[in-house]
């Protein structure tokens, strides 16, 4: 059974800001595949499902971005999964440019507090990561202001396309493992037009 969790906050004021692009993430995935996320369990928003032959709980922590750990330790408690295999966390990050997906095997927090929380409440970095770039942080602002803000009209286009790249990266990973699907979603999109 795999975990597929995107990262976000509850609330409306939070929805399709920066930090919530695994929350939207995941609502695209459950549109597409007919998952309802509304069951309320574990601190979370779960939904079950089927992607590619594979049995999927599709989740968004309730928790808050920075306690997102609690509820995914609880729900991957609960079904026994195999945190390195079986785990796809999908957050945003401010060190890549708006639009840009870097899938990942493990790796540290790089100062992200959800991904931070999730590490300690595993105590593992070994499980696999979608991160979606939504642009670096100005000069001069408030990163918690920044990562809580919507994205501009200019962004906004390449951040639709990014989502659903990011969906289609999940999708790749259960169908083809992360390996193949690093090798294709890590490349830029020009890069994946001249393969």
């Amino acid at each position: 059974m795999y975990i597929i969790a995107g990262l976000g906050n509850p609330g409306k004021e939070y929805a399709h800001t920066r930090h919530n692009v695994g929350f939207d993430t995941i609502d695209l995935i459950a549109d597409r595949y007919d998952i309802s996320v509304d069951l309320a369990k574990f601190s979370a928003l779960i939904g079950k499902g089927i992607i590619e032959g594979k049995k999927v709980i599709l989740l968004k922590p309730m928790t808050y971005m920075n306690l997102s750990g609690e509820a995914i330790r609880a729900v991957t408690d609960y079904f026994k999964t195999d945190i390195e295999k079986e785990l796809i966390i999908i957050y945003d990050d401010i060190y890549l440019d708006a639009g840009r997906l870097r899938l990942r095997k493990a790796g540290s927090a790089g100062g992200h507090n959800g991904m931070k929380n999730i590490i300690a409440a595993l105590g593992t970095e070994s499980f696999m990561r979608v991160r979606i770039g939504v642009g670096e942080k100005p000069k001069g602002y408030d990163l918690k202001d920044y990562v809580l803000s919507h994205f501009t009209d200019n962004d906004r286009d390449k951040m639709d396309e990014a989502l659903i790249r990011a969906a289609n990266s999940v999708v790749a990973i259960l169908k083809d493992g992360i390996d193949k699907a690093m090798n294709v979603y890590n490349k830029s999109e020009e890069e994946q037009e001249g393969d």
